[in-house]
């Protein structure tokens, strides 16, 4: 069996593709102090960046105000009236609205804001979950899950922290590719043995790593096939009731699978939500977004509340920017990154305040402005992660967590 043989050989048996990997290492990273606390962080991240002039930092009378009207909640801030269930939730969660960013491209603003690093063709740098994966995935030897689930679209990658803490990527439906018994115990058992004896020659011939880390993935990947813990993904087992709570769409859903994720022990699980690039007819869109995003947002802050778990766990919604002040002749907001709005609670983060300060139209942050790097590095202290860790990246270089970020104070008062 020569190595071409092998690596074809390996291609074809991978069931899992790239994100299998997380299921091979995730649950080997260090801090084992970290892993006992069994804290977690949930992103929702609203893809296209959602235009937070009309969400978190309303400018009524303003030319630049639109249509929509704020309301009070309970905490010390006002919100959009299309956002009453978040309303009453808004005593656990704060607006950051002095979010000044650089970047006003999907591609290059997503990056950033999912690494606290500007895009860099000489390294490729780890997302929010691959930064928690590796500090804080679970040990534990009876626990199967991935430490690192993206729910309903891509996240950001691993970086240079390695496949091992790439996101585990499912849709909002709870199934996952390829996970299942293909064949009978009966049958399946026997062909394991089969090529673990095949793989174990191999190894023992000292080629390289590939056969030994393959042998590790399939180990892993058999044990999720046949976990219990699977369950956690399958949202249908909630009843109506809770179900209808946070509303029976792809966002409600994945908000729901993320609360049933932590609760079960996964470290970090990014929740996408689509659709906010509204360069075109704004007002009509959120009519139809708004009432999606309230239901299933408020009922996950709600649930965690409810199950002692907010404390323990981080919720952050952010998109990679926001929109223009400015309406455009088509009724819509385009790119905007030097003056928009992220939302974060739980975690012991201090909830119902509204950080920095937008200008009256909106244009521009009169506040001290928050970057990317520092959204990320208050997450991170939240969850106990020292600032400080370094990693080196592929090019040789030391990387510090969040890119040396400063924690926003005023959210651990």
């Amino acid at each position: 069996m020569n190595r071409r043989h092998f690596l074809d050989h390996l291609a074809g048996i991978a069931a899992f593709g790239a994100s299998a990997f997380t299921l091979g290492g995730a649950m080997q990273a260090a801090a084992a102090d970290l892993k006992r606390r069994n804290k977690s962080a949930i992103l929702l991240w609203m893809s296209g960046g959602p235009p937070t002039i009309d969400l978190w930092d309303m400018k009524p009378g303003a030319a630049t105000g639109g249509p929509l009207t704020p309301i009070s909640t309970t905490g010390d801030l006002q919100i959009c009236e299309r956002l009453p269930m978040i309303a009453d939730q808004m005593k656990h969660l704060s607006v950051v609205r002095s979010m000044s960013t650089r970047e006003a491209d999907h591609t290059r603003a997503s990056y950033y804001l999912r690494t606290g690093f500007v895009p860099n063709p000489s390294v490729r740098h780890p997302s929010y979950g691959a930064v928690v994966a590796e500090q804080m995935a679970r040990l534990d030897e009876g626990f199967d899950l991935p430490a690192f689930v993206s729910v309903g679209g891509r996240s950001e990658g691993p970086g240079f922290l390695g496949m091992a803490y790439a996101p585990f990527q499912v849709n909002s439906n709870g199934r996952v590719r390829n996970v299942g018994q293909p064949m009978d115990a009966g049958r399946l058992g026997p062909r394991m043995d089969l090529l673990n004896t095949i793989e174990s020659r191999f190894i023992r011939q000292g080629r390289g790593q590939a056969a030994a880390e393959h042998a590790k993935v399939l180990t892993r990947a058999n044990r999720l096939m046949t976990s219990s813990q699977m369950a956690s993904f399958n949202v249908s087992q909630e009843s109506e009731a809770v179900r209808e709570r946070y509303g029976q769409t792809g966002f409600g859903n994945g908000c729901l699978m993320a609360r049933r994720l932590v609760e079960a022990g996964v470290s970090f699980v990014e929740v996408n939500m689509g659709g906010w690039d509204l360069h075109n007819d704004c007002f009509g869109a959120l009519d139809n977004k708004l009432p999606e995003m309230d239901r299933a947002m408020s009922a996950l802050v709600e649930d965690l509340s409810e199950r002692g778990l907010l404390e323990d766990t981080v919720v952050l919604w952010m998109g990679e920017f926001g929109r223009t002040p400015s309406i455009n002749s088509n009724g819509g907001r385009d790119h905007y990154a030097r003056a928009w709005s992220a939302v974060v609670g739980g975690g012991g983060l201090s909830g119902g305040l509204a950080i920095g300060e937008t200008s009256d139209d909106g244009s521009q942050v009169v506040s001290a402005p928050h970057s990317s790097e520092d959204l990320m590095a208050t997450i991170c202290r939240a969850l106990g992660i020292d600032l400080s860790t370094e990693h080196t990246a592929t090019n040789g270089r030391p990387m510090k967590i969040a890119g040396g970020g400063t924690p926003i104070a005023e959210l651990f008062a």
